[in-house]
């Protein structure tokens, strides 16, 4: 049988010449949707405006580990969903760490005392022997999680029941947020966006902790409750925060993140979905498809995940 695939990606061409350089046995790469088209590789967001004409899907392989614009009960899910995962742990472990030695370091503040010819020689913090905690431990979250043990960071673990990472030293659960994030230094939210999820950095959970806190959100906008970060960080009950995904996007031009105090931005950059990365899952995934197999990261539409 000879398997049609659609490629919805920006990235079409990149994606097109790594599957075709693998040589894949029975796939036809196509160019528009057909009644007869098996396979879709891309864009959640492009997957889902393409859904109605791809009446033969059988398998969707998304390039995000998020598929939001695929949950929508509204639509069909009669085919396989599967997601990125494997792939943006280091890509995430690079930014979080990138980010927790420019705060400790105070990088962008010599940075101005070098523009106002100012010499601070005072001393700098170091990543040893601080407690970082992580909300959510699946694959990008170990990978963070051995990068810290690296820097002789204490790390501990909010995840609703698995305990896989070796290199967690404790593991929190439901109700145990407070105590989770009690005298933690850095808190990183890497949580799915799920109905459990929305707003679950909370006014209450900001409390919870210490004054020199840094929070930083590489996971989904919608958990966190923006205006208890704005009234955390203007009130200084927090460090500062480093945020790469929002409630909405792209930010308005209005939105008070652009103006506040010891908020760092970037935009959805964190961990971006690089075709040589993202083609070896599909790759990977192909294969056990023609071989009538479990597919890796598939996607329980419920869950969201």
């Amino acid at each position: 049988m000879m398997h049609k695939l659609l490629i919805l990606s920006q990235e079409e061409k990149s994606y097109s010449a790594l599957i075709e350089e693998a040589q894949l046995p029975e796939l036809k790469i196509v160019t528009q949707p057909a009644d007869d088209l098996d396979i879709v590789l891309g864009d959640p967001s492009l997957i889902k405006a393409t859904l109605a004409s791809l009446p033969a899907l059988r398998w969707a392989q998304s390039i995000w580990a998020g598929v939001e614009p695929l949950l929508d009960p509204a639509l069909r899910r009669d085919y396989i969903l599967t997601n990125a995962r494997g792939v943006f742990g280091q890509l995430m472990s690079e930014y979080i760490i990138g980010y927790l030695l420019a705060h400790e370091r105070r990088i962008f503040q010599m940075a101005e005392d070098q523009k106002k010819k100012r010499w601070n020689n005072s001393n700098t913090g170091s990543l040893r022997g601080k407690t970082i905690g992580l909300m959510g431990v699946g694959s990008i979250g170990a990978e963070v999680a051995r990068t810290a043990k690296f820097f002789g960071i204490t790390v501990r673990g909010y995840t609703w029941s698995s305990e896989t990472s070796s290199d967690v030293d404790n593991y929190y659960h439901g109700d145990k947020l407070p105590e989770f994030a009690k005298g933690l230094d850095y808190l990183v939210n890497i949580l799915p966006n799920t109905k459990g999820t929305r707003k679950i950095i909370n006014a209450e959970l900001l409390s919870a902790l210490p004054p020199h806190a840094l929070f930083i959100n590489v996971g989904r906008g919608p958990a966190v409750d923006e205006a208890a970060l704005l009234e955390a960080l203007k009130q200084k009950k927090i460090a500062g925060a480093v945020l790469d995904v929002y409630e909405t996007e792209p930010l308005p031009q209005d939105h008070p993140f652009w103006t506040t105090p010891n908020l760092l931005m970037t935009f959805h950059t964190s961990a971006p979905s690089l075709p040589k990365d993202i083609a070896k899952v599909f790759i990977e995934n192909y294969k056990l498809f023609i071989e009538g197999k479990l597919l890796k990261y598939k996607v329980d539409f419920e869950k969201g995940y």
